[in-house]
C-alpha cells in the first residue's frame, strides 16, 4: 500500500492510514515516470484512504489513482484530518481522464458504493478538482448516491487555504497556469516517445546515404532531422508564450525554421537551390508535428480547437515534409 501507515476503524471495516510524506522511493518514481519509465503501470489501489485521524465529519477528497496525483494530494494534506477517494482512472492524471470519462460520473458513483462511505462519513459532500469537472455530472452523482459535489480546486497546492477559507473557492484557485516549469517537466517523457521514430528516419537515412555512397551527406541529413526534433520538443513549448500565432503547429514551424536557417550555416550553404528549398520545407514541418504535440497538456487549448488545428495543420505538415523528401531525391539528378 503506497504511504501505508496503519489500518484505521470505521464502520465498514479497517481503511488505510497513509503518509504524507513522500519516501525516497516515491520521489524516484516520479522521476522514472517524467522520463516514461513504467508510465503507464504507476498507480495506486482505488479505494478510501484516511488521512491523519479523521473523523465522521472530515472533508472527503477525490483523486485519481494517478500516483503522481495521489502523492500531490496526500503530501499536500500534511497536518490536517481527511478522507481520500480515489477513483480507477487506470494510472491516468484528473484532466485527462476526465477527457476520457474514467473521472467520471459512473466511476465515482461506483466507488463511493464500493468503499461504503456514506457509513463511514456523517455529511453528504464531496471536494473534487476543477479539472474533473468535464468528467463528472453533479446532478447525477447527487441522484443516485445523494453527495453533493463541490469543485473546489485547480492546483492540489491550494487545497489547504482553500480547507482553511470556509470550503470557498477564490479566482487564484480556478486559474490555469502553463509556467515555464510546467512545461518544462512535459519535455522528459515526450523526449522518450519520440526515441522510436529518431532510431527509425536515422536509420533509413544512414542506409540510404551509405547505399548511394555518401555516408556524409546522411549523417548530415540525421542531424538536420535530430535538430528540428529537438528544436520542437524542447523550445517549442518552452519559449510557447512569445512564438508568434495562436497555433501550436505554427510555433512549432517558427522554431523548425530558425533551425533550418542555422543548420543552413552550419552544412556551409546547399550546393542547389532545390535543397536550400528542402531544408525550409522539411525541418520546421517536422519542428511543427512535434509541437502540436503539446496541444493536449496545454490550458490554452480545447478538444475542438485542437481537432480544427490538426485537420489543418496535419496535411500541411505531411504536404511540406513530402515536397522536401522529393527535392531531396530530385537534387540528386540535377
Amino acid at each position: 500500500m503506497p504511504g501505508f501507515l496503519e489500518w484505521l476503524e470505521t464502520p465498514v471495516g479497517q481503511v488505510p492510514r497513509v503518509s504524507t510524506a513522500l519516501s525516497f522511493c516515491d520521489h524516484l518514481g516520479a522521476c522514472k515516470v517524467r522520463w516514461g519509465i513504467g508510465r503507464m503501470s504507476y498507480m495506486v489501489p482505488p479505494g478510501l484512504y484516511a488521512v491523519g485521524h479523521p473523523a465522521e465529519d472530515a472533508p472527503v477528497v477525490v483523486t485519481a489513482n494517478y500516483k503522481m496525483s495521489y502523492d500531490i494530494v496526500r503530501c499536500t494534506l500534511a497536518g490536517r484530518n481527511c478522507w481520500l477517494l480515489v477513483l480507477e482512472t487506470y494510472g491516468i492524471n484528473v484532466w485527462c481522464a476526465a477527457g476520457k470519462g474514467t473521472f467520471g460520473t459512473g466511476e465515482l458513483v461506483r466507488r463511493i458504493a464500493a468503499s461504503g462511505l456514506a457509513e463511514v462519513v456523517s455529511h453528504r459532500k464531496l471536494l473534487l478538482p476543477i479539472l474533473g469537472a468535464p468528467g463528472v455530472s453533479a446532478n447525477e452523482v447527487a441522484r443516485r448516491t445523494g453527495f453533493n459535489v463541490s469543485y473546489a480546486t485547480i492546483r492540489a497546492a491550494d487545497l489547504p487555504e482553500y480547507l482553511d477559507n470556509g470550503m470557498m473557492t477564490t479566482p487564484a484557485m480556478r486559474e490555469l497556469t502553463f509556467t515555464f516549469y510546467e512545461r518544462l517537466v512535459l519535455i522528459p517523457v515526450e523526449l522518450v516517445l519520440a526515441l522510436k521514430s529518431i532510431a527509425i528516419v536515422g536509420g533509413v537515412a544512414l542506409l540510404s546515404a551509405a547505399a548511394l555512397g555518401n555516408l556524409a551527406a546522411g549523417i548530415w541529413s540525421f542531424a538536420a532531422y535530430l535538430g528540428a526534433v529537438l528544436a520542437g520538443i524542447v523550445l517549442g513549448p518552452l519559449l510557447l508564450p512569445w512564438l508568434p500565432g495562436r497555433s501550436f503547429a505554427l510555433k512549432g514551424a517558427a522554431v523548425g525554421l530558425v533551425w533550418g536557417g542555422l543548420f543552413y550555416l552550419l552544412a556551409g550553404g546547399a550546393r542547389s537551390v532545390p535543397v536550400m528549398v528542402a531544408i525550409f520545407l522539411a525541418l520546421p514541418a517536422v519542428s511543427a508535428f512535434h509541437t502540436l504535440s503539446f496541444t493536449g497538456c496545454s490550458p490554452f487549448t480545447s478538444r475542438s480547437g485542437v481537432k480544427k488545428e490538426m485537420v489543418i495543420a496535419l496535411p500541411a505538415m505531411g504536404g511540406a515534409l513530402l515536397m522536401g523528401v522529393v527535392l531531396l531525391v530530385a537534387s540528386r539528378f540535377l
